[in-house]
Formats: structure tokens, sequence, C-alpha cells
């Protein structure tokens, strides 16, 4: 280790919008304002986050992938930068990422192999052949690396019992950037006008990528419930996806009736202003989430959350929101209504008061740096013990 700190090359498939890419933005340029040397390796150049680490001073280096079988250029540069740079730690990130960390060792053997794990319990049925393929051979692979981390207690847990080595699986939760993620009310007002709702017209929003993981029909199905006995209720949906999914979901909230109620939004560029045009924020995940970004993020700009519960969501959220059972959507009603019941100020307070004291960016940092620096070390056992 240089006189600047660790050397971390990190490994992820593309740098679009979504909760693990942000995550390993923050942590990436974090690192670096810690003087340690960090640089991505990224198989789809470009993307909307690349220029956030590149004006961070983060070095992002695109492997020119073209398409899902685009393989041997990408793995040719990938494999050049590894030996030209050999870093101390190749970290992975998300399944793909992970697997050729393990791989890039092999050009740079004195590199130690950390694993970024962002999911819990995935489910076969929703996905293809290759995905599932991908997922079996981190299985089988897991204890070749030297350090997993999980951004979640449900992630580790289901990742162990799946073959993960438990004696190098860690847990360090996300990290919320509380100075970009505060109540806004420019961006209340903005987007309410937008959408044309009244300040006083409660709004409850569901945030995140249109994925059958989220259970976005249970939400519209609940959305359907609480309207019929609130008439003041408008619902948004904030996110993209693939364009069959998404007409598959706008056809299914039409059948229910929702017509104006109901706001289709891409994912934003400045979603922290969304955050603070809601009044009630849900995750109706039915399965797979591991630490959900959105809630925490919604909890930071003072919005009070409804979560089903998944994954470490319930964790998230402690006492400041309401948690309830995936794939039930009277129940999720029953307690959206709950939720625009108990608006009150203190409520946004204390939930904004959580994430500063336990899911800080700040915390993500120092607890990742701990880790690495006790890995490079050759102190894995030290690195564990951060649990």
């Amino acid at each position: 280790m240089g006189p600047a700190g660790l050397d971390v090359l990190f490994i992820v498939r593309s740098l679009g919008y979504g909760g693990a890419e942000r995550q390993l933005v923050e942590l990436a340029k974090g690192l670096h304002r810690r003087g340690h040397r960090t640089a991505l390796l990224v198989y789809y150049q470009g993307g909307p986050l690349a220029k956030e680490l590149e004006a961070a001073g983060v070095e992002v280096v695109g492997l020119g992938k073209r398409g899902r079988w685009d393989l041997i250029s990408p793995f040719v540069a990938l494999r050049r930068e590894i030996r030209r740079r050999k870093p101390e730690i190749l970290h992975g990130y998300l399944p793909d990422g992970n697997l050729l960390a393990l791989l890039g060792r092999r050009y740079s053997p004195s590199s130690r192999v950390v694993w970024g794990v962002r999911a819990s319990n995935l489910e076969r049925r929703h996905y293809d052949w290759l995905v599932w393929a991908i997922f079996r051979a981190s299985c089988w692979l897991a204890p070749r690396a030297d350090l997993i981390i999980s951004n979640s207690e449900a992630g580790r847990a289901w990742h162990v019992a799946n073959g993960y080595p438990a004696d190098r699986s860690i847990v360090i939760p996300n990290g919320i950037d509380v100075e970009r993620f505060r109540p806004n009310p420019f961006g209340r007002a903005r987007w309410r006008s937008e959408w044309g709702v009244a300040d006083g017209t409660p709004v409850i929003g569901l945030v995140g990528r249109l994925d059958p993981m989220k259970d976005h029909e249970t939400f519209l199905v609940a959305a359907s419930r609480l309207s019929a006995r609130r008439a003041d209720v408008r619902f948004v949906c904030v996110g993209a996806g693939l364009d069959g999914y998404q007409a598959h979901l706008e056809r299914f909230a039409a059948d229910l009736g929702l017509g104006q109620r109901l706001i289709w939004v891409p994912m934003q560029d400045r979603i922290e202003e969304i955050y603070s045009a809601i009044d009630l924020l849900t995750s109706s995940s039915a399965f797979a989430e591991g630490f959900p970004n959105v809630v925490g993020e919604a909890m930071a700009c003072g919005v009070p959350c409804v979560v089903t519960d998944v994954g470490d969501s319930a964790r998230v959220v402690g006492d400041t929101g309401l948690v309830t059972q995936p794939r039930n959507p009277d129940a999720l009603a029953e307690a959206l209504d709950e939720g625009l019941r108990a608006l009150v100020q203190p409520a946004g307070r204390r939930a904004r008061q959580r994430i500063e004291e336990e899911f800080s960016v700040d915390r993500l940092v120092a607890r990742t740096e701990s880790a690495l620096l006790d890995l490079a070390g050759g102190s894995a056992g030290a690195a564990r013990a951060l649990q």
C-alpha cells in the first residue's frame, strides 16, 4: 500500500440509475476523498452517473461492451487494465462484476478480491436462464473471494444459505447522502405544480425500477382499494423498466380504474425533489430486496414510509414507519391509510434523524474503508469483526 492509501479498482456492468449503482458512486467518491486511489471499470460506457464520478476525480474506464453477447473485446480490455494497474483490491459490484473481479485476479495475483452483494432472495421464475446461471456460478465460486460485503442482514443470510462462506461474509448497510437528500420546499412546489396536485392533497409515491421484484401490481391494487374509501388521495409511480413490462403495468392500472389518480413519472436526475413532493412513500417489494435505497432517501427527505417486510426494509424504517406483509394488497391499503392518518411533522423529522444517525454515507465509507484496510493488511478476521 502506497502513501496515498489503498488502490481500489471497482468492476460493475453499467452506471445507469439504480440503487446499487448509486451506492457504488457514493462509496467510490467517499474513498477518493479519504485519499485512496479509486477507479471503475464499466462494461457499458457512459451512463448518467459516470459524469458525477468523473467530476469528483474518480476515473471511469469504459470497456466498450456493445451488447449481451459482445464478450471478447470487452474482456481483452478488462484483462489489459487489470494487468496494467495491479490494484490491491479488486472490488466487484453485483453478480457480473463479482465474477469478473475473481477472474481478474488471474492477471493480478496479489490483488485481494471483494464481492459486493446487494440482493436477498431471488425468485427464479421472474428471470431468464442467464441470470440464474450467473447466480449459481456465484454460489459455487464465492469461497474463492477474500471478502464478501452484503448491504443487508437478509442478503447475507440468504447467500450463506446458498453456499456463500459465512466466515468471509459481513454486512455494511447502505449510506444515504443526507446533504443531498433533505426536505426541499422548492422541489415540492415544482413537482406538485407539474402534476396539477394542490399542496394539501395527499400523495403516495412508489419510486423504483419497473421490475417484478418491486411488485407494482400489489401497490396498484392497494391504491385502487384505498381510492374507494379516500377520494382525495393521488398516487405517483417513478421509475423506468422494459417497455413491455411498463405497458403491462399501465394497462393493469387502467383496468383497476385508477385513471387520473395515478401519475407515471420517468426516473429523474434530481430525485430528491420528487421525494419532497410526496407525503408518504411505499416500498411494495415482494422478494430480492436488500437495503432499499429509496426508503432511506425518502426518510432523509423527511418522508415517512410504509414498507413490506422484505429484506432489511423493516430494519431501515425502525419505529418511524409502518411494516406490512408482502403480496397482500389489502394489508398494504390498510397500512397506507394508517400512514396518511399519522402524517404529522414529528414523523418526518424522526425518519430523517434515523438516517442521519444510522445510515449516512460517512458511516458507509468509514465501515468499508476499515474492512478494506484490514483485508489489504492481511487481517480479514479483523474485517469480519465489523459485523
